[in-house]
């Protein structure tokens, strides 16, 4: 019996990753193509403006992963430092930072939100459509 050269499961894990990329592409497009009545500039401002929405969704599912990760490791280093077999030093720092840091990932949205309004002297504006972006005066 002869093997092939690429085991299954990196097969399949080739297969979700294409299959993943080919349905964000087909949702982008048929948003877009959705809305190019108005001619090609049109539809290349709703594709903009598509991947700025998707830009920032996958960021916030980024921090919330992220203060998923750090709530399980905190956690995790915090039980292991009651453990008696692993007595060394800094697992309760490590726990504690992981849960500090589960938080501020957790919020991050709201920090984000908080340093625009700062930087901007409260004139930023959150909204689903693009808009020029304009330096000092």
């Amino acid at each position: 019996m002869k093997t092939n050269s690429l085991s299954l499961s990196r097969r399949a894990g080739r297969f979700a990753l294409g299959a993943a990329t080919a349905a964000v592409a087909l949702l982008v497009q048929a948003s877009a193509f959705a809305q190019s009545a108005n001619g090609i500039g049109a539809q290349v401002q709703s594709m903009a403006q598509e991947a700025s929405t998707t830009g920032g969704n996958v960021g916030s599912m980024a921090m919330y992963v992220a203060a998923l990760v750090c709530l399980i490791g905190g956690a995790w280093a915090l039980w292991q430092s009651r453990q008696p077999q692993n007595r060394e030093g800094g697992k309760v720092a490590m726990g504690l930072a992981g849960l500090v840091l589960c938080g501020l990932f957790a919020t991050g949205g709201v920090w984000i939100g908080k340093s625009a309004q700062t930087a901007s002297g409260g004139a930023a504006t959150v909204a689903g459509t693009n808009a020029m972006v304009t330096f000092g005066n």
